[in-house]
């Protein structure tokens, strides 16, 4: 997969790329990150890419030209038309499906407003999709850039060396992930459940799930109201509702 992310500061994206799994992803050719630098595509002495808004107002607007021909140079190179995203507090909220949405796309291009937003013929005539992270506003689009390179690139098969491990967490699957418990099995006096211990996978298998209804039911029950839940869950998820409210399992 590649990604090419328009900004008006790359120093931004060097740490989050530079280290862990996406950097061996990077190496490994799993996925190409390609940071723009907008004001590459000025033409005036300053290098200005942004400008007083028509009609008034605070701040300045992040102009068209730089970013029309920057997204025009990479589609010459590429060759493609890839999807182009805008990052705006405007746009659809983030989330898991999105995420998967966009992972299986090979070229993605990420726009990273600033200062008081973008001129609107970018969103207009040069976007092919609006995304935002969240009901609340950033000084730019480079953090939602990174939310979402990451949210999508784990996606990709062999960045995460485990093909189950996306598949596994949470919002994968609409739900809440299970607790995960690690060595040692009694710290501090609080357990680790016994059936984790026990090697009986279908019981495993069988306590993980629970917690995941539970968990959801507990922490965000507007989401079993998103999935379709089987016979099973459906007979979990009355009786936890029937049943008083617990304390969240993590020690038993």
């Amino acid at each position: 997969m590649r990604i090419d992310i328009l900004t008006l500061f790359p120093p931004l994206f060097e740490a989050p790329f530079g280290f862990g799994v996406f950097q061996r992803a990077i190496e490994n050719g799993l996925v190409e990150i390609n940071v723009v630098n907008i004001r590459d595509y000025t033409h005036d002495k300053h290098h200005t890419a942004d400008d007083y808004p028509y009609g008034g107002g605070a701040g300045m607007v992040l102009k068209p030209e730089p970013v029309f021909e920057a997204v025009e140079a990479i589609k010459t190179i590429t060759g493609g038309e890839p999807p182009v995203i805008l990052l705006t507090p405007q746009g659809r909220p983030f989330s898991d499906a999105i995420a998967r949405e966009l992972a299986r796309q090979p070229h993605l291009v990420f726009i990273c407003g600033h200062y008081e937003g973008v001129d609107e013929r970018v969103s207009r005539h040069l976007a092919t999709d609006e995304i935002s992270i969240g009901d609340y506003v950033l000084t730019g689009g480079e953090i939602p850039a990174l939310v979402i390179s990451d949210a999508v690139l784990r996606l990709v098969p062999g960045v995460l060396g485990s093909e189950a491990s996306p598949a596994e967490d949470s919002h994968a699957a609409g739900l809440l992930e299970y607790p995960q418990y690690t060595r040692p099995a009694d710290f501090r006096g609080w357990q680790v459940p016994q059936v984790l211990l026990s090697g009986n996978h279908a019981e495993i298998a069988r306590w993980r799930r629970e917690q995941i209804i539970r968990r959801t039911l507990e922490r965000r029950p507007e989401l079993l109201e998103k999935v379709e839940l089987g016979r099973e869950d459906k007979k979990l998820v009355e009786r936890l509702t029937a049943a008083p409210p617990q304390a969240d399992d993590k020690e038993s």
